[in-house]
């Protein structure tokens, strides 16, 4: 294919209609998710003990998230799992933008991503048998971590920190429960850094453990 008389390598054949066709479906999932984060910053601001988000952080953080999860489908990632990095991203933000703006992960959506989560591994298992195990085993290990921390040190930890530990290793140990260790040494890696930009006010742990959780359920290598 040839732009301003310069041929572009791979547009040009079944490659290049593959390319565009993988950037299409990328910007699809971009728009789509826009949609979805202003949709997501009007419940924060509505809903019990939410937020005002500031206009277009919630639309450009989850817009960009589908993006890449629109993308990795056109990629392979297999149907029955794709929605999973895709509520995490859009409760991901959400849960962000609180933590950040306001020091706090509202019940009103740590508590239901329980049944959402529960639901969607189910989904996988029935196309990825063992998911279960690795699912339960990484929400005993990160919720359990979280909690010891909590019980230990109170000042360090939230409870909202707590209940969305548990939901975060479900879908983490469902791709790996060796990938949750690795997803908690990140946060608190995070949580480190926040410390250094927040001094020693209240900290958001939440971001420092979405991040990564994220990034494992959306770049999982499934076969």
């Amino acid at each position: 294919m040839r732009v301003f008389g310069v041929v572009v390598p791979g547009w040009g054949g079944p490659r290049g209609d593959r390319g565009r066709m993988v950037v299409a479906i990328g910007i699809f999932g971009g728009v789509v998710g826009f949609g979805a984060g202003w949709f997501g910053r009007w419940v924060l601001g509505v809903v019990r003990r939410g937020v005002v988000a500031p206009r277009w952080w919630c639309e450009v953080g989850v817009g960009v998230l589908w993006a890449a999860v629109a993308v990795r489908i056109a990629g392979g990632m297999p149907w029955w799992w794709a929605g999973v990095p895709l509520v995490v991203g859009w409760g991901g933000v959400l849960l962000s933008v609180c933590d950040i703006r306001a020091y706090r992960l509202p019940d009103v959506f740590t508590l239901p991503a329980y049944p959402v989560v529960l639901a969607l591994v189910g989904v996988a298992s029935v196309h990825r048998p063992g998911v279960w195990a690795g699912a339960i085993g990484g929400g005993v290990l990160f919720g359990g971590v979280y909690l010891l921390v909590r019980v230990v040190r109170p000042e360090a930890m939230g409870p909202g920190d707590v209940k969305l530990a548990g939901s975060l290793g479900l879908v983490v140990g469902a791709v790996s429960i060796g990938a949750v260790p690795a997803v908690i040494a990140a946060a608190a890696l995070g949580t480190l850094v926040a410390a250094s930009r927040w001094g020693r006010g209240a900290i958001p742990h939440g971001p420092a453990a979405l991040v990564p959780a994220w990034l494992v359920t959306a770049f999982a290598p499934w076969p």
